[in-house]
């Protein structure tokens, strides 16, 4: 191999390393899903593919999956789904979530829900600039509900989960889940 050959292999490396870079910091990064707080819907081991550049240019909508820096530890990202956006009001009673007094019938969730420390939660205004999350698995989730993670300030998204890529025989786009509310 001459040294034109290796300047070229060189070359080729420094631009997909920096193109690499330029990915993973603004637009897509991968997610490795560690524990069970989103059953039924996403496992322990899966990979999502997370889009990083949406929420510079659109605001969150209810019912996506996102994922976020964990408050109390930054290095950490979770993964949960948007119940309430900026000056919602979230209550929880007897195993049902309210978002602005209509019930929140969902059907994709694991068991009811309740509040952290006892049967109901609420009712709490969700703040400016900040989101109410909650994962599917509701008994084992470690979401809005508690303290530590509380309401989910908007620099602290990372981005919206996209598709799961990983093991192959999951493959499936995660397209945004309507919170349907019931009327009463």
């Amino acid at each position: 191999m001459n040294r034109t050959e290796i300047r070229e292999y060189v070359e080729a490396f420094v631009i997909a390393v920096v193109l690499a870079l330029f990915i993973i910091t603004f637009l897509a990064q991968s997610f490795l899903v560690q524990g069970s707080s989103m059953e039924p819907n996403l496992h322990h081991g899966q990979r999502l593919m997370v889009d990083k550049l949406s929420y510079r240019f659109n605001k969150p909508r209810l019912g996506e999956i996102v994922v976020f820096r964990y408050p109390a530890d930054p290095r950490r990202k979770f993964i949960k789904r948007i119940i309430g956006r900026p000056g919602d009001e979230i209550h929880i009673e007897r195993g049902y979530v309210y978002l602005n007094g209509k019930r929140i019938e969902e059907t994709e969730v694991n068991g009811p829900t309740y509040g952290a420390f006892s049967r109901d939660y609420g009712p709490v205004i969700v703040p400016d600039d900040s989101f109410f999350v909650l994962g599917d698995n509701r008994r084992n989730s470690d979401d809005s509900r508690y303290p530590d993670v509380g309401f989910v300030p908007s620099n602290m998204l990372v981005g919206k989960a996209l598709v799961v890529y990983w093991p192959v025989n999951t493959v499936e786009l995660l397209s945004r889940t309507d919170i349907f509310i019931k009327l009463e």
